[in-house]
């Protein structure tokens, strides 16, 4: 049996993962997936089959890779509000190269409910207990620690998905729209932290 080149299959997850997360072309088939990658198309079903199965791998290795990034900084010994900053940078910068990530991922896990990792409740009970400490410590202000990740994900993530309609509604470049990102930064610590 012929051996794999392992080299064009990374090459047309990398594409996939361009196409569905930097361009935000999330309904994009198979053949437009080759296209980009320069690839006939029966290459991108030898590898993967079908678009639902390249879709999966693309999805598991997305969540690992942030999961593994967010993981690090939230498993950190540094004090909590440097881990926040840390978060929110390591957050922001991924979501600016890739802003249709959470779009795609949030569609995955509605379209398969069992798509999450079953060792995250743990971990976030860690995260939320930390930050719960911080609330009793007087750190940051009393609230359930749930709403304070919601609060940390919505300052982050909604401007993102309504990036398009902020673009053309204030009349921003990318660049523009990516410089006020980089301004948001400090805008969300000084808006969860005390």
């Amino acid at each position: 049996m012929a051996a794999r080149d392992t080299g064009t299959e990374q090459l047309i997850k990398d594409t996939a993962k361009r196409v569905f997360f930097a361009e935000g072309r999330l309904h994009a088939t198979t053949q437009d997936i080759a296209d980009a990658a320069g690839v006939n198309r029966t290459l991108v079903n030898y590898y993967f089959r079908s678009k639902d199965i390249l879709i999966e791998k693309v999805f598991k290795e997305a969540m690992q890779d942030l999961s593994t990034r967010l993981d690090k900084v939230m498993e950190s010994d540094l004090p909590f509000n440097k881990k926040i900053e840390n978060f929110i940078e390591v957050f922001l910068t991924e979501a600016v190269a890739f802003p249709y990530q959470e779009t795609f991922l949030v569609t995955e896990m509605l379209n398969d409910a069992n798509k999450c990792d079953e060792k995250k409740p743990q971990k976030i009970k860690s995260f939320l207990a930390q930050i719960q400490a911080e609330m009793d410590a007087g750190n940051i202000k009393q609230m359930n620690p749930i709403h304070f990740m919601m609060n940390l994900f919505s300052l982050m993530v909604y401007p993102l998905i309504m990036s398009p309609l902020y673009k053309q509604l204030f009349n921003l470049s990318s660049n523009n729209f990516n410089e006020l990102i980089q301004e948001r930064k400090k805008l969300i610590c000084e808006t969860i932290l005390q």
